[in-house]
């Protein structure tokens, strides 16, 4: 009877070790993982009237996380992201801007990572389509939309820290040090050359919100 009590808990031990085995990820993990973003977006323009500009959409993150141990990891993806900012011009004139950006992150991760950890990185994005908007009395009056338009820096500079939560909710604060755009830009109008951006420095600052972004899913891979 004795001999059966023991196998029987030699038996339930291995098999509760196995199931914790496979509970837990292996470290070093190299995994996909993806999501969406919501951006509340600033453009930080000195002597106007800053508007918050919200982005649920399209905001695209794609990272390749490597997890060193439970504690720390790096990563790196390719985003597509919609960057912009509204600022007040004149009482009537409202002005709307915003670039969709491909950029490449490469970030940090620190804390438990199954659970509550912080992450920081750079991302350099290429700003690869333009739009400007203007609205006078609340009424549109102008829109034009330009790829890969000379009026804007082709290529930004950004960086970010985050908190990544339990329950897979992310909260990034991200600055682009970049000038959103080209102030040597010019255009010619009625015989005369214009910087129309030569004295509008904006530099875009943006709190996000994302969910399980850091997610190991179903898009893990082996070493």
């Amino acid at each position: 009877m004795k001999y059966f009590i023991s196998f029987a808990l030699v038996l339930f031990l291995s098999v509760s070790f196995l199931q914790a085995q496979d509970s837990e990820p292996a470290y070093p993990s190299k995994y996909w993982s993806s999501g969406g973003e919501w951006i509340f977006s600033t453009g930080n323009v000195e002597g106007q009237n800053n508007v918050v500009r919200w982005s649920p959409v399209i905001n695209l993150q794609n990272f390749l996380n490597f997890d060193r141990s439970q504690n720390f990891g790096w990563f790196t993806g390719v985003n597509l992201r919609n960057v912009g900012f509204i600022y007040d011009e004149s009482p009537s004139i409202r002005k709307k801007f915003r670039t969709y950006n491909l950029g490449v992150p490469l970030g940090l991760k620190f804390g438990n990572l199954d659970k509550t950890f912080f992450y920081l990185g750079y991302e350099l994005e290429m700003a690869f389509n333009y739009k400007e908007k203007t609205f006078v009395d609340e009424r549109k009056t102008d829109k034009f939309n330009v790829w890969f338009s000379d009026r804007v820096n082709l290529f930004q500079s950004s960086v970010f820290a985050g908190v990544s939560l339990s329950n897979g909710t992310s909260i990034k604060f991200k600055y682009y040090p970049t000038g959103f755009f080209n102030q040597d830009f010019t255009i010619s109008e009625m015989g005369q050359t214009m910087r129309p951006y030569e004295n509008l420095q904006a530099n875009i600052f943006y709190v996000s919100l994302s969910f399980d972004i850091f997610d190991r899913g179903e898009f893990s891979f082996g070493d």
